[in-house]
Protein backbone atom coordinates (compact mmCIF):
# COMPACT_ATOMS: atom_id res chain seq x y z
CA UNK A 1 0.00 0.00 0.00
CA UNK A 2 3.31 2.15 0.87
CA UNK A 3 4.37 2.02 -2.69
CA UNK A 4 0.78 2.19 -4.05
CA UNK A 5 0.06 5.16 -2.40
CA UNK A 6 3.55 6.79 -3.43
CA UNK A 7 2.47 6.21 -6.96
CA UNK A 8 -0.94 7.85 -6.54
CA UNK A 9 0.21 10.25 -5.02
CA UNK A 10 3.07 11.30 -7.56
CA UNK A 11 0.59 10.87 -10.43
CA UNK A 12 -2.14 13.77 -8.42
CA UNK A 13 1.19 15.56 -8.12
CA UNK A 14 1.92 15.51 -11.83
CA UNK A 15 -2.02 16.49 -12.83
CA UNK A 16 -2.15 18.81 -10.42
CA UNK A 17 1.31 20.43 -11.82
CA UNK A 18 -0.01 20.12 -15.35
CA UNK A 19 -3.44 22.10 -14.18
CA UNK A 20 -1.97 24.78 -12.59
CA UNK A 21 0.57 24.96 -15.55
CA UNK A 22 -2.40 24.93 -18.14
CA UNK A 23 -4.57 27.47 -15.83
CA UNK A 24 -1.71 29.93 -15.76
CA UNK A 25 -1.30 29.62 -19.40
CA UNK A 26 -4.88 30.49 -20.07
CA UNK A 27 -5.33 33.36 -17.58
CA UNK A 28 -2.54 34.85 -19.85
CA UNK A 29 -3.53 34.36 -22.72
CA UNK A 30 -7.11 35.62 -22.25
CA UNK A 31 -5.52 38.95 -20.21
CA UNK A 32 -4.57 40.01 -23.87
CA UNK A 33 -8.17 39.71 -24.50
CA UNK A 34 -9.93 43.24 -24.04
CA UNK A 35 -13.40 43.50 -23.44
CA UNK A 36 -15.21 45.21 -26.10
CA UNK A 37 -17.35 47.00 -23.57
CA UNK A 38 -14.16 48.34 -22.20
CA UNK A 39 -15.84 47.55 -18.36
CA UNK A 40 -13.25 46.77 -15.54
CA UNK A 41 -13.35 43.37 -13.28
CA UNK A 42 -14.21 46.03 -10.85
CA UNK A 43 -17.33 47.22 -13.19
CA UNK A 44 -18.16 43.72 -14.43
CA UNK A 45 -18.64 43.18 -10.58
CA UNK A 46 -20.74 45.76 -9.51
CA UNK A 47 -22.98 45.36 -12.19
CA UNK A 48 -23.62 41.57 -11.78
CA UNK A 49 -24.33 42.36 -8.22
CA UNK A 50 -26.69 44.81 -9.07
CA UNK A 51 -28.43 43.15 -11.73
CA UNK A 52 -29.07 40.57 -8.84
CA UNK A 53 -30.50 42.94 -6.42
CA UNK A 54 -27.13 42.57 -3.74
CA UNK A 55 -26.71 45.96 -2.56
CA UNK A 56 -25.03 44.71 0.85
CA UNK A 57 -21.90 43.66 -0.75
CA UNK A 58 -18.63 46.25 -1.74
CA UNK A 59 -16.30 45.26 -4.17
CA UNK A 60 -12.49 46.15 -2.94
CA UNK A 61 -9.20 45.80 -3.90
CA UNK A 62 -6.95 43.20 -2.41
CA UNK A 63 -3.27 42.94 -3.13
CA UNK A 64 -1.58 40.06 -4.88
CA UNK A 65 -1.90 37.70 -7.16
CA UNK A 66 -4.89 35.10 -7.51
CA UNK A 67 -6.24 36.44 -4.04
CA UNK A 68 -9.55 37.23 -5.49
CA UNK A 69 -12.69 35.84 -3.21
CA UNK A 70 -15.84 36.30 -1.81
CA UNK A 71 -16.05 36.93 2.10
CA UNK A 72 -19.44 36.10 3.48
CA UNK A 73 -18.51 37.56 6.96
CA UNK A 74 -17.91 40.80 5.79
CA UNK A 75 -19.62 40.48 2.40
CA UNK A 76 -17.06 41.87 0.41
CA UNK A 77 -16.12 40.54 -2.80
CA UNK A 78 -12.31 40.85 -2.97
CA UNK A 79 -10.82 41.47 -6.27
CA UNK A 80 -6.87 41.33 -6.92
CA UNK A 81 -5.27 44.38 -8.16
CA UNK A 82 -4.97 43.03 -11.95
CA UNK A 83 -8.83 41.40 -11.93
CA UNK A 84 -10.19 44.93 -10.21
CA UNK A 85 -8.80 47.06 -12.43
CA UNK A 86 -8.24 44.92 -16.02
CA UNK A 87 -10.46 45.05 -18.85
CA UNK A 88 -10.09 41.44 -20.50
CA UNK A 89 -12.19 38.32 -20.71
CA UNK A 90 -10.18 37.12 -17.74
CA UNK A 91 -11.03 39.31 -15.31
CA UNK A 92 -14.46 39.78 -16.11
CA UNK A 93 -14.54 35.47 -15.95
CA UNK A 94 -12.91 36.15 -12.16
CA UNK A 95 -15.22 39.09 -11.47
CA UNK A 96 -18.18 37.54 -12.21
CA UNK A 97 -16.96 34.20 -10.51
CA UNK A 98 -16.53 35.76 -7.46
CA UNK A 99 -20.30 37.58 -7.25
CA UNK A 100 -21.51 34.34 -8.09
CA UNK A 101 -20.41 32.95 -4.16
CA UNK A 102 -22.36 36.63 -3.12
CA UNK A 103 -25.43 35.63 -5.41
CA UNK A 104 -25.13 31.71 -3.45
CA UNK A 105 -24.60 33.59 0.01
CA UNK A 106 -27.86 35.92 -1.27
CA UNK A 107 -29.85 32.91 -2.00
CA UNK A 108 -28.44 30.76 0.95
CA UNK A 109 -27.03 28.16 -1.26
CA UNK A 110 -27.06 25.15 0.62
CA UNK A 111 -23.37 23.67 -0.28
CA UNK A 112 -21.77 27.19 0.31
CA UNK A 113 -23.96 27.10 3.76
CA UNK A 114 -22.18 23.65 4.80
CA UNK A 115 -18.85 25.37 3.64
CA UNK A 116 -18.75 28.25 5.61
CA UNK A 117 -20.25 25.84 9.05
CA UNK A 118 -16.83 23.84 8.18
CA UNK A 119 -14.09 27.08 7.84
CA UNK A 120 -14.08 27.15 11.65
CA UNK A 121 -13.33 23.45 12.03
CA UNK A 122 -10.83 23.45 8.90
CA UNK A 123 -8.69 25.96 10.28
CA UNK A 124 -8.07 24.50 14.39
CA UNK A 125 -7.73 21.06 12.23
CA UNK A 126 -5.01 22.54 9.82
CA UNK A 127 -3.02 24.06 12.73
CA UNK A 128 -2.52 20.43 14.67
CA UNK A 129 -3.53 17.91 12.13
CA UNK A 130 -0.11 17.16 10.66
CA UNK A 131 1.15 16.52 14.20
CA UNK A 132 -1.17 14.76 15.42
CA UNK A 133 -1.24 12.46 12.49
CA UNK A 134 2.66 12.14 12.93
CA UNK A 135 2.36 11.19 16.60
CA UNK A 136 -0.33 8.71 15.51
CA UNK A 137 2.21 7.13 13.06
CA UNK A 138 5.22 6.88 15.76
CA UNK A 139 2.77 5.70 18.56
CA UNK A 140 1.08 3.04 16.21
CA UNK A 141 1.99 0.23 18.51
CA UNK A 142 1.59 1.94 21.78
CA UNK A 143 -1.39 4.70 21.32
CA UNK A 144 -3.35 3.92 18.10
CA UNK A 145 -6.01 5.91 19.09
CA UNK A 146 -4.13 9.16 18.20
CA UNK A 147 -4.28 8.12 14.31
CA UNK A 148 -7.53 7.79 14.44
CA UNK A 149 -8.27 11.19 16.11
CA UNK A 150 -6.02 12.13 13.45
CA UNK A 151 -7.89 10.71 11.02
CA UNK A 152 -11.09 11.98 12.33
CA UNK A 153 -9.46 15.58 11.90
CA UNK A 154 -8.41 15.09 8.35
CA UNK A 155 -11.60 13.72 7.35
CA UNK A 156 -13.10 17.18 8.10
CA UNK A 157 -10.72 18.79 5.91
CA UNK A 158 -11.23 16.31 2.76
CA UNK A 159 -14.88 16.65 3.38
CA UNK A 160 -14.07 20.55 2.85
CA UNK A 161 -12.37 19.71 -0.21
CA UNK A 162 -15.72 17.57 -1.42
CA UNK A 163 -18.21 20.45 -0.53
CA UNK A 164 -16.19 22.74 -2.34
CA UNK A 165 -16.76 21.46 -5.63
CA UNK A 166 -20.39 22.10 -5.77
CA UNK A 167 -20.07 25.65 -4.43
CA UNK A 168 -17.15 26.67 -7.03
CA UNK A 169 -18.84 24.63 -10.34
CA UNK A 170 -22.46 26.47 -9.11
CA UNK A 171 -20.45 30.03 -8.68
CA UNK A 172 -19.17 29.28 -12.63
CA UNK A 173 -22.22 28.59 -13.77
CA UNK A 174 -24.14 31.35 -12.48
CA UNK A 175 -21.01 33.92 -13.72
CA UNK A 176 -21.53 32.54 -17.14
CA UNK A 177 -24.69 32.62 -17.41
CA UNK A 178 -24.84 36.32 -16.21
CA UNK A 179 -22.40 37.30 -18.75
CA UNK A 180 -24.44 35.29 -21.57
CA UNK A 181 -27.90 36.54 -20.86
CA UNK A 182 -26.92 40.22 -20.11
CA UNK A 183 -25.24 40.41 -23.60
CA UNK A 184 -21.73 41.89 -21.31
CA UNK A 185 -19.15 39.90 -23.29
CA UNK A 186 -18.74 38.83 -27.38
CA UNK A 187 -18.83 35.72 -28.45
CA UNK A 188 -15.22 35.26 -28.39
CA UNK A 189 -14.69 36.45 -24.93
CA UNK A 190 -17.59 34.74 -23.58
CA UNK A 191 -15.86 31.72 -24.73
CA UNK A 192 -12.63 32.66 -23.41
CA UNK A 193 -14.40 33.54 -19.64
CA UNK A 194 -15.57 30.00 -20.12
CA UNK A 195 -12.62 28.22 -21.07
CA UNK A 196 -10.61 30.55 -17.94
CA UNK A 197 -13.53 29.27 -15.28
CA UNK A 198 -13.33 25.75 -16.62
CA UNK A 199 -9.42 25.48 -15.85
CA UNK A 200 -10.26 27.04 -12.69
CA UNK A 201 -12.55 24.73 -10.94
CA UNK A 202 -10.27 21.32 -12.26
CA UNK A 203 -7.24 22.64 -9.38
CA UNK A 204 -10.32 22.23 -6.74
CA UNK A 205 -10.59 18.75 -8.59
CA UNK A 206 -7.15 17.96 -8.24
CA UNK A 207 -6.72 19.45 -4.55
CA UNK A 208 -10.32 17.06 -3.63
CA UNK A 209 -8.59 13.90 -5.58
CA UNK A 210 -5.59 14.67 -3.60
CA UNK A 211 -7.02 14.89 -0.17
CA UNK A 212 -9.38 11.92 -0.27
CA UNK A 213 -6.30 9.48 -1.51
CA UNK A 214 -4.84 10.77 1.64
CA UNK A 215 -7.22 10.06 3.71
CA UNK A 216 -7.46 6.53 2.40
CA UNK A 217 -3.60 6.30 2.93
CA UNK A 218 -4.01 6.98 6.74
CA UNK A 219 -6.74 4.73 6.92
CA UNK A 220 -4.62 2.08 5.79
CA UNK A 221 -1.89 2.47 8.29
CA UNK A 222 -4.85 2.54 10.95
CA UNK A 223 -6.16 -0.57 9.57
CA UNK A 224 -3.11 -2.17 8.86
CA UNK A 225 -1.95 -1.61 12.74
CA UNK A 226 -5.03 -2.58 14.18
CA UNK A 227 -4.94 -6.14 12.33
CA UNK A 228 -1.19 -6.32 13.31
CA UNK A 229 -2.65 -6.23 16.89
Amino acid sequence: MGMGYLILAGAIMLFSWLVSSRLKSKFEHYSKLQLQNGMSGAEIAEKMLADNGIRDVRVISTPGRLTDHYNPADKTVNLSEAVYNQRNAAAAAVAAHECGHAVQHAVGYQWLTMRSKLVPVVNVASTYMQWILLGGILMMKTFPQLLLVGIIIFAATTLFSIVTLPVEYDASNRALAWLENKRMLTQQEQAGAKDSLKWAARTYVVAALGSIATLLYYVSIYMGGSRRD
